[in-house]
């Protein structure tokens, strides 16, 4: 993967398996890999924010990652999430990505002592970058989590010359004129993935052609088929189908997002055991609470039926 190689399609934000005594689980990653691959993701995000990675040691999440990248086998793309409070650390799982045959990585900023301005920014993740400059490398946009909301395109500006190896921005954000803003800059220079799930249909009207996000792990040929709608130009199927993505999604904000994902996963046959603390698993009435509300909005009905679609409309 080259550093001016855009990405189109859905990459799956990849949840992590744990034990039942919160030691992670390396077996599970081929079969939820081999899942990935058949619902139609161009890629897995690791570590990242749904896969619980500020949760984990370097050690772990460098073992995560070489697991995914050999069960995967170049088949679709793995992008390393190497974010971490201290640069130092993001360094060394950089530098590991490279060394085990990743596709990309991506970090957040750092999220204790945060950057108090865009050039502070950019010279954090100049040194992150420069650890693994033969990779293509994602600045990881996420105001909502690290508290930092500075100007992407002025991040893109600065970054143009002191980050080489810079292939976009993960731009987790509702702020959709800035993520336009930054889709258009240098006439489409770099590659700007969208990372809320529920503003997808949005996000394409303004020109968006791949997407990272969480739900993609379990419910991506939903958005395929939202992509696709989209592409022929039947707006109003493809809301049809964003709304049942956003029905979903409401139930999320409702109980814990990664926990309810998680079992909304075991529900569809991967049991990816319980989360890392401070996250707690749903209790038994959360996940009635749950079944019956999938159950209500009919949401595996309507993702089966958009997994033979997607499966029909391939071959």
């Amino acid at each position: 993967m080259m550093t001016n190689t855009k990405i189109e399609g859905l990459i799956a934000a990849a949840f992590c398996g744990l034990k039942e005594d919160g030691s992670i689980n390396l077996d599970i990653i081929p079969a939820l890999a081999e899942r990935l691959i058949r619902d139609g993701v161009k890629g897995v995000f690791v570590c990242g924010t749904n896969g619980e990675g500020p949760s984990l040691t370097i050690e772990e999440r460098m073992a995560i990652a070489e697991t995914y990248v050999k069960a995967v086998n170049k088949r679709i793309l793995v992008i390393v999430h190497v974010g971490h409070s201290s640069i130092e650390e993001s360094a060394k799982l950089a530098a590991h990505a490279a060394s085990i045959g990743a596709d990309a990585i991506s970090s957040v900023a750092a999220f204790y002592f945060k950057p108090a301005n865009v050039q502070s920014l950019v010279h954090c993740m100049a040194k992150i970058a420069g650890a693994a400059p033969q990779l293509p490398f994602y600045y990881y946009h996420i105001p909502a989590i690290t508290g930092i909301s500075i100007d992407m395109l002025e991040f893109l500006r600065l970054s143009d010359d002191m980050i080489p190896n810079l292939a976009g921005i993960k731009y987790t954000a509702a702020t959709i004129h800035e993520f336009q803003s930054c889709l258009n800059y240098k006439n489409g220079k770099f590659d700007i993935l969208y990372g809320y799930d529920e503003l997808l249909l949005p996000a394409l009207s303004v020109g968006a052609k791949g997407a990272i996000g969480s739900t993609y792990s379990f419910a991506a040929p939903l958005y395929l088929k939202v992509m696709e709608l989209f592409a022929e130009g039947n707006i109003e199927a493809a809301r049809a189908e964003q709304y049942k993505c956003v029905e979903m999604i409401r139930i999320l904000g409702k109980l814990s997002p990664i926990p309810t994902q998680k079992k909304i996963l075991e529900l569809a046959g991967l049991d990816l055991g319980p989360c890392r603390l401070p996250l707690v698993e749903l209790n038994e009435d959360e996940t009635g609470l749950l079944r019956n509300y999938l159950t209500q909005i009919q949401f595996f009905e309507h993702l089966e039926k958009a997994r033979e679609e997607i499966v029909a409309y391939h071959k």
